[in-house]
């Protein structure tokens, strides 16, 4: 008689001790004693036995179904490592029986009489226990992690993995993703864009998931709803207590309720320091160059008018500066960052350049997926014509051949799909672009309070600072990101230094 091996561990550190090896040795020397020959031996390295989506199991029950009759047993180190759950193990021995391959163990007393399945069910029922128990003991060290402030699931989006100051696994904002997580809260509970459109801009701007994949809108949408980004941790499933977090919150509580506010509806409550005050556009945009804190606009009253003023709202500080100097400082500094129009004509032919060949290699992409495509479609057209019309295959081959073709032709189009460059007026979108850039001053002046803040973010995505009369900020917009590379530039901080000319015309 014949027989088959199957070992596996759950873990890739066990592939280095002698598990795997041990489990080999008893299962052949178990074949030895009873005189079963050894056709195949299947060894799955760290697949945890909870789920049978295990690539050598897959093959351990293909084999034994392509060779029915030839092969009578399989043979296994434990129960346990068959399957460590009851309802897994009955399913699996179901198709071992419709295979007629009877299970084996080569340390427990099992076998094809009553008592031997009456072993086997005792032996599968403890495997699951422990299971269970384990289980049990990992739920309660992540509740007694979440009580003391740390996150031991997958790191919601803003968020990477990290350690306490005790070395214990928690999490910390991402530096990269964090700050796009804040922008799109502040987006939303401004009440000016609805989520969809917010999710546009935060995808726009480099917001990625973990596998690096655009956001999707379930995902979104489940993020604004967190309250995790509030450094508070609940898990509903575990009917705990919120816990506060002992890891950095990426936005503010009151942030966090004005976006519900918006989401479900409400009227989000303006705040004495509510951005959208027409009177002070750069108020909580410009943030205090001396301790960080963003700045809040009000008047004085004198006795014949009112005198505003831009301030630091922290207690010492004493930074205030009059409405219309900061103002016209503001508009001073957007002029110094004027590039020059030389620069902004070599920047816009290279983009067309780069445009370009993004169309050709998506063309040829598309040209080829397409040809692809057409081959399969038609071997599906010879298919049918084989079987319906020349009955030249039966049955069962025709539908294992049709059903591989048709989730070939579905993985095809959708290749295809996303080869497609979405469809684009480059050089209207450039032109546009450089007549924001060369007029960006005056055009803040024109604009409404909303076009003008949309220009702020824009062109400086994490804001300005203001000390000693002077404007600096650590990140500007792309584009002049670009063009000081054009321009021979670096990446240090910016000055309202502007673009000098290094080439000749």
């Amino acid at each position: 008689m014949k027989a088959v091996i199957y070992c596996r561990v759950s873990t890739r550190e066990q592939t280095q001790n002698l598990s795997l090896a041990t489990q080999r040795r008893e299962c052949e020397r178990y074949c030895v004693e009873r005189g079963l020959e050894v056709t195949r031996v299947f060894v799955e390295e760290g697949e945890s036995a909870k789920t049978t989506e295990r690539p050598e199991l897959q093959k351990l029950l293909d084999y034994c179904r392509e060779h029915q009759g030839a092969v009578q047993h399989v043979v296994v180190y434990s129960i346990n490592r068959l399957a460590r759950n009851s309802y897994d193990h009955a399913a699996l021995r179901v198709i071992f029986n419709k295979y007629a391959v009877t299970l084996r163990s080569a340390t427990e007393p099992i076998s094809e009489d009553s008592t031997g399945r009456f072993m086997e069910n005792v032996l599968a029922a403890v495997a699951q226990f422990d299971n269970d128990v384990r289980a049990d003991r990992t739920i309660a060290g992540m509740k007694a992690a979440l009580e003391s402030g740390r996150w031991t699931f997958v790191p919601p989006l803003g968020y990477m993995r990290a350690s306490d100051p005790t070395g214990r696994p928690t999490i910390a904002p991402d530096p990269e993703r964090a700050p796009l997580v804040r922008k799109a809260f502040e987006l939303c509970a401004s009440g000016r864009h609805r989520p969809h459109e917010v999710l546009g801009v935060v995808n726009g701007l480099g917001l990625r998931t973990l596998r690096g994949r655009r956001v999707s809108a379930q995902t979104f949408g489940q993020m604004l709803r967190n309250p995790i980004y509030t450094g508070w941790l609940r898990v509903p499933r575990w009917c705990m207590p919120p816990a506060r977090a002992a890891f950095e919150a990426i936005v503010s509580e009151e942030l966090f309720e004005r976006t519900q506010a918006v989401l479900e509806g409400r009227r989000p409550t303006l705040t004495p320091h509510s951005r959208n005050n027409p009177e002070f556009p750069l108020r909580r945009f410009v943030r205090c160059g001396r301790c960080g804190t963003p700045l809040t606009g009000s008047s004085s009253r004198g006795r014949t008018a009112r005198y505003p003023y831009y301030h630091c709202r922290r207690a010492g500080c004493g930074l205030r500066v009059s409405r219309s100097q900061m103002e016209q400082e503001f508009l001073t500094y957007l002029r110094g960052l004027t590039p020059q129009p030389a620069y902004l004509t070599l920047f816009r032919e290279i983009v067309l350049d780069a445009w370009k060949e993004k169309q050709e290699e998506a063309t040829e992409s598309t040209r080829t997926l397409q040809k692809r495509l057409t081959q399969l479609k038609e071997r599906q057209d010879q298919l049918v014509e084989a079987f319906v019309y020349r009955r030249a295959i039966d049955e069962v081959t025709y539908k294992q051949q049709k059903d591989r073709l048709d989730q070939q032709i579905a993985l095809a189009e959708m290749a295809a799909h996303d080869a497609k460059l979405e469809e684009l007026d480059v050089e209207a979108v450039l032109a546009f672009a450089g007549h924001v850039l060369l007029n960006a001053a005056r055009l803040w002046q024109e604009f409404s309070l909303e076009q003008k803040q949309r220009l702020q973010q824009l062109l400086f995505p994490r804001g300005v600072t203001y000390a000693d009369r002077e404007f600096r900020t650590v990140e500007v917009s792309p584009v002049f990101r670009m063009l000081r590379v054009i321009d021979g530039g670096g990446e240090s901080e910016v000055s309202p230094a502007g673009f000098e000319p290094t080439l000749s015309a």
